[in-house]
């Protein structure tokens, strides 16, 4: 396939396109979340709430799209171009995988990797009837259990999941701003995502006392179907641009204790020539200076 491209003749189409281009430091990774052409009720739900809790890098399509990811990712692969989107959740329905949700990411508008996960149990954001996070709060992510280490499977979930969820990049945090948690414990075969509210009590000290409200949503989810890119293409996803790559600083070293010691070249100085403290009582007579010099004047004799 050849693709031609033409030169923006608006400032607008020429921000647009320079917000699309490669950058040392990418932006935020936007969420699409799209509802199959099979969808019931609790996947649109869950589609809704994770909306709700990824806002505002997510697009969510609320028309029905007839695709199947394992078999067919062109449609993704389009929508992905269209929103500038590298993540995606496909909710879907079916006698074979009731309640099915596909979440994946995107490599050069590519399908990288994708995972469906089954919904056993849902519990929904209005159903918990407790006070929300505003939107936009960057969470705090949690994960408990073995096979998130053990399982490549489980581990590559656990990356997807870190990425999804992760947010913007921040430089500095606050206190008062670790207000929302995403738990997720894998055990016996299944996932169990949790989300919380942080409450900061009085602990009559400095440190405040921390208790979790339950917020929603909440969701029992089990693995069925992967689709993992290989390590070859893995790898490649992972490359960083040279120019971000710290420079080996030289003529420093580290002791054991963390101790950094540097080495420094320096000329041979001359000490005679060295500027020492300015005073009075050291400052140079002009005979003295004359003398050192080599010409030595007669006294003037008193006119009489």
């Amino acid at each position: 396939t050849i693709y031609y491209y033409r030169k923006p003749k608006t400032k607008r189409a020429k921000r647009f396109l320079e917000k699309r281009e490669p950058k040392l430091n990418e932006n935020t990774k936007n969420a699409m979340l799209i509802r199959g052409g099979n969808a019931n009720l609790t996947v649109t739900e869950v589609l809704k709430d994770i909306y709700a809790v990824k806002k505002p890098f997510a697009v969510l399509y609320k028309k029905k799209n007839i695709t199947r990811p394992f078999e067919d990712q062109t449609s993704l692969e389009f929508f992905s171009k269209k929103s500038d989107c590298s993540l995606f959740l496909f909710g879907s329905h079916n006698k074979k995988r009731p309640n099915n949700l596909i979440i994946g990411r995107m490599f050069d508008y590519h399908v990288l990797d994708m995972i469906e996960l089954g919904v056993e149990k849902f519990v929904s954001l209005k159903d918990v009837k407790n006070s929300k996070c505003p939107e936009g709060t960057k969470p705090m992510l949690i994960f408990a259990g073995d096979m998130f280490d053990v399982n490549e499977e489980y581990r590559r979930l656990k990356s997807l999941l870190i990425d999804f969820f992760r947010g913007p990049t921040v430089p500095s945090i606050r206190l008062a701003g670790l207000e929302y948690v995403l738990h997720f414990t894998a055990v016996d075969g299944k996932i169990y995502m949790r989300s919380y509210k942080v409450l900061l009590k009085k602990s009559g000290c400095k440190i405040p006392r921390i208790e979790l409200e339950e917020m929603g949503p909440s969701l029992d989810l089990v693995m069925r179907r992967t689709h993992l890119a290989s390590d070859d293409l893995y790898k490649l996803s992972l490359k960083q641009p040279k120019a971000l790559k710290p420079k080996k600083k030289k003529n420093i070293s580290h002791d054991v204790f963390g101790t950094t010691y540097g080495r420094i070249h320096m000329q041979k100085q001359d000490l005679s020539k060295l500027q020492t403290r300015k005073m009075k009582g050291l400052k140079k007579r002009p005979a003295e200076k004359l003398a050192e010099d080599g010409e030595v004047t007669p006294k003037k004799s008193k006119s009489a």
